[in-house]
């Protein structure tokens, strides 16, 4: 046996109360006190076991420093698997921690970097006091934690944070817990002198045993019990027997307590068996070889024992090891390795030989003997049935459930089928040449008119998670963790840019993706209307003056032209510019006083004429009425008159039916007449339009053509006028069709929508003004998407990232989709369809998200804060993605958003609502009921109840909710027939 101290394994002379080695047995962590709050470190395992790696310096000692935890942190547990690491400290807090990359930046204030980057991915709040131990399940389905507060909390590890049972019935401080290996029990340890056995069928006590305790007293700071990897006994801390100090061994057949562990001085503290069963022939003329357990032991006394089952004395003992009370023991899956650690702040190490312990079991032989003497475990399976213990009521409910584990491994196949190659390890190739990662390739420097320097923003996608458990490190000497790169060399690579580049541009730039028909809408700044009118100081006549024309002509509403012409003028320096900006602010000024004046002169008649009328001039009502009718105008751009305009349009259903080719023509010279016509060469037609032709849309059903002299005409593809030109209030700013609709938007944001082949009106002048709010600049708001759906639904998208459709049964606008919406980065779904499914490219809902900011799909990872806040946030989503693709008309994304949004129910076990919607789906069971209550049997041309059909098989995947499977089953299957 060989036995060391690593000095440098410390945490600043601080206490360690918590050690554990992680499963791969490359790396170990520790907690304990740090200098203000609680630490958790992870060590390299590789220098403890080896001289040579200790002495090499590329060989990192330290892979992680976390210092989350508020106070001092007691217990340090790694989950069976390897993934999660488990701590529970003093500030009444149990927090899982996950590896989520290879190196990370330097630790703040120091020149020290980590080696592995490891995140807190759930902070568990339940205890209401110091959390002393925490205990995973076999198979990882549970941890359970006890604390100070008398309780020990099961969380269900599968879905963190949710509590199982909360088990309150310790009438003392519980200070250790630790489960039975084959799953069935939960046995935990208090100041209460008892120690009591839990089953996990029902989390009711099984036994409270208190013989071997009643002379105990609360002198140890932890309580840390164990039980043997083949289930027979449990070995208790802090016994009595005969006024000594033992470890009590009770047996599990009959939970007698005959047998004890003796010869330490004082109170046991901690107790840690191997994971390992064992087989060596003990006995001196026996061949055949036997299975026995090791367990170590820690005590007061500052000594450590090591036993073996199978002896009747320890098979080593070493005193004075520390110079103060042992805290907690680990041992390596191999079960050659021991770490202990003191609350003297010190850690050591043993490491024992084949010949010495014996030789493990493998897995397979270790699992073979369990279902010898145990039958199957309770975890075998790792089910969803045998997590919640629940009996089948059914065969329908047992019919189901074997398809759908079929379907389950049907689909597993087809994944690994599909990737078969292995997955690419993680790139260590950075941390290897000790180079940083370039994540800023490119920035961006402009440099403002007085020199100052400005450089633009630019988002840093956060690097990817690791799905698997960290790799385990070898022994190796590699120079994997090499010093950063001390070049000196900047790693920001900045190109630098002026200001008067991008200003040479455009004068105006719209950071939405804005079409070409439509204008930003600069034209509707009412800065000189409303200076006008606040500097007036009277009256405001309604009627025209010179004046009031003077303001006219400089108002911007008729300067876009102006506007255009000095965006095309890249070359005029910026100074020219400035002057001209100056300039046109004089005139701006000049002209609001002179419209000042000529408002006061007109108030001061008027308030003449009243007098002598005996009469009140309404002064006051005249200004506020004029304001606001300046004030909320909105005005949309026109597309200027092509010369020539043209589109395909399909004839039939699919590309091998050809294309028709519709071409516009304005300035058309014939006989000294210049005319703007529509013609067709492949079907031999022309028409003649009324005016100069402005924009052209068509489909297999209608051509569409906007007019300069706001009309709008319709024809056939053919070339027959399907009615006469329609006369609108206003010219057309957008012109849109699908299918038979036909919408328009006029520039005073008038919406109309007909239905060309019934040749009625759907939507009638409905004004856009609530839905064109202003920016965040305060601005007006611009269209910056306009799209018109296959049921004639209007969808239009404003420059602020909403996206807004008309119910015409409602009368009003209805929000359906938002860019920043914080649903989106706070549920558990995608906002659009994954892109694997092939209705991404045909629904109005998916295309509206297509563009929504990826960020959201990471964010997450981030939001763990509340688990009640992401359930309610994940059905506030998906509630919205129901309604919006319900207002939208579109049927295959309403049943699409209706099975994820019955699969989540499910999941989360939300039965009012799942009943809700059956309801719905059901309808009314009897024909009087049916008339009664108006139940439409369709929804956007979907059968309810082949809806229900679908949904049902999910329900039936959770067994907690089998009753309400069977009950509308049934009713269903009746209604049916």
């Amino acid at each position: 046996m060989k036995l060391l101290k690593p000095a440098w394994v410390n945490h600043n002379g601080k206490p360690i109360f918590g050690i554990d080695i992680h499963p791969d047995g490359s790396r170990f962590a520790t907690g304990g006190q740090g200098d203000d709050s609680g630490k958790i470190i992870i060590w390299n395992m590789a220098p403890v076991k080896s001289e040579a790696d200790e002495k090499n310096e590329n060989v990192p000692k330290v892979l992680c420093e976390m210092d989350n935890h508020l106070a001092c942190v007691n217990c340090v547990r790694w989950s069976n698997n390897g993934y999660y690491l488990a701590s529970g400290g003093d500030d009444r807090l149990v927090m899982i921690w996950q590896m989520v990359d290879y190196g990370s930046a330097p630790i703040f204030g120091s020149n020290k970097s980590h080696v592995e980057a490891w995140k807190c991915v759930h902070t568990l709040r339940t205890h209401s006091g110091d959390v002393l131990d925490v205990a995973w399940s076999p198979h990882d389905a549970w941890l359970a934690s006890c604390s100070i507060d008398n309780s020990i909390v099961i969380w269900n590890a599968v879905k963190f944070p949710e509590v199982i049972k909360v088990l309150s019935g310790h009438s003392g401080l519980v200070k250790g817990v630790t489960w039975d290996p084959v799953g069935k029990y939960l046995a935990s340890q208090a100041d209460d002198k008892s120690l009591r056995v839990w089953r996990t069928l029902d989390w009711k006590e099984e036994v409270g045993i208190f013989d071997p305790f009643t002379e105990c007293g609360g002198t140890t700071h932890v309580l840390r019990l164990s039980w043997s990897p083949d289930g027979h006994y449990i070995v208790s801390a802090h016994a009595m027997n005969n006024r000594g100090p033992t470890a009590q061994i009770i047996e599990r057949d009959g939970w007698k307590s005959n047998m004890d562990f003796v010869g330490h001085r004082k109170a046991v503290t901690c107790v840690r068996f191997n994971q390992n069963i064992f087989s060596k022939t003990i006995k001196k003329g026996s061949s055949k070889p036997q299975h026995y357990s090791c367990c170590a032991i820690g005590s007061r006394d500052k000594a450590v024992s090591i036993w073996l089952t199978a002896l009747k004395r320890p098979l080593v003992v070493i005193h004075d090891l520390f110079t103060n009370s042992v805290m907690d023991l680990s041992w390596s899956h191999n079960g050659h390795d021991l770490l202990g650690c003191s609350w003297d702040g010190t850690v050591c190490y043993f490491q024992l030989k084949t010949q010495e312990i014996g030789t493990p079991l493998s897995n397979e032989e270790k699992k073979r003997l369990h279902e010898k003497i145990y039958g199957k475990t309770v975890l075998s399976t790792n089910t969803e049935a045998t997590l919640s213990n629940t009996i089948i009521e059914n065969p329908d409910m047992l019919k189901l459930q074997q398809q759908h584990k079929q379907q389950q491994e049907v689909q597993a196949t087809k994944i690994s089928k599909q990737f078969s190659t292995p997955k690419k390890d993680i790139d260590t190739s950075i941390i290897v040449e000790g180079q940083p990662v370039d994540v800023k390739s490119k920035q961006i420097e402009t440099r403002t008119p007085d020199g100052r320097r400005r450089i633009t923003p630019l988002y840093i996608a956060p690097r990817a998670s690791i799905s698997g458990p960290p790799r385990p490190f070898n022994g190796s000497v590699q120079n994997l963790f090499g010093e950063q790169s001390k070049s000196g060399v900047d790693d920001t690579k900045v190109m630098v840019k002026k200001e008067k580049e991008d200003m040479d541009k455009g004068v105006m730039k719209t950071s939405g993706t804005i079409p070409a028909n439509i204008q930003p809408m600069s034209a509707l700044d009412s800065r000189f209307t409303e200076k006008s009118t606040k500097n007036s100081g009277s009256d405001v006549d309604a009627g025209p003056s010179k004046d009031s024309a003077k303001t006219k002509d400089i108002s911007p509403l008729n300067n876009a032209s102006t506007k255009r012409k000095v965006s095309t003028t890249a070359e005029t320096s910026l100074s020219k510019r400035a002057k001209k900006d100056k300039q046109k602010e004089k005139a701006a000024a000049s002209a609001s006083a002179a419209a000042a004046a000529a408002a006061a002169a007109a108030a001061a008649a008027a308030a003449a004429a009243a007098a002598k009328s005996g009469q009140v001039a309404p002064a006051a009502l005249a200004k506020n009425v004029i304001t606001r009718e300046v004030v909320s105008a909105i005005n949309l751009a026109v597309p200027e008159p092509p010369k020539t305009a043209s589109i395909q349009v399909s004839i039939g259903n699919t590309a091998k039916d050809g294309h028709l080719l519709v071409e516009m023509e304005n300035n058309v010279s014939h006989a000294g007449v210049t005319l703007a016509k529509l013609k067709c060469e492949k079907k031999g037609w022309e028409s003649i339009l009324p005016s100069k032709g402005l924009a052209l849309v068509g489909n297999k059903q209608q051509i569409a053509v906007s007019c300069e002299d706001q009309t709008v005409s319709v024809y056939t593809l053919c070339g027959r006028r399907v009615l006469p030109a329609m006369a609108l209030p206003s010219a057309v700013s957008i012109l849109r069709c699908n299918n038979q609709y036909l919408m328009v938007v006029t520039a005073n944001a008038s919406l109309y929508i007909w239905d060309m082949r019934k040749l009625g009106v759907i939507i009638k002048d409905v004004t856009l003004m609530p839905i064109m709010g202003k920016g965040k600049n305060g601005n007006q708001a611009t269209i910056t998407r306009c799209i018109l759906t296959e049921k004639g639904a209007p969808v239009i998208t404003v420059s602020t990232g909403r996206s807004y459709t008309y119910n015409l049964s409602m009368g009003c606008w209805i929000l359906v989709n938002s860019q920043t919406d914080i649903l989106h980065q706070c549920s558990d779904y995608q906002t659009c369809f994954p892109p694997q499914d092939a209705l991404q490219s045909t629904g109005p809902l998916s295309k509206l998200q297509s563009q929504t900011n990826k960020s959201a799909s990471r964010a997450k990872a981030m939001f763990t804060s509340s688990h009640s806040m992401q359930l309610a946030s994940t059905l506030s989503h998906l509630e919205n993605q129901l309604t919006a693709s319900l207002s939208l008309q579109s049927g295959k994304e309403y049943r699409f958003w209706l099975l994820t949004y019955a699969r989540y129910l499910v999941q989360e076990g939300q039965e009012s609502r799942l009943r809700e919607i059956c309801d719905d789906m059901l309808g009314p069971f009897y024909k009087a009921d049916l008339e009664e209550e108006q139940w439409q049997a369709h929804v956007l041309g979907l059968q309810k109840r082949d809806l229900l059909q679908e949904i049902l098989p999910i329900i039936g995947t959770n067994l907690k909710l089998q009753r309400l499977y069977t009950e509308y089953q049934e009713q269903l299957e009746m209604v049916n027939r």
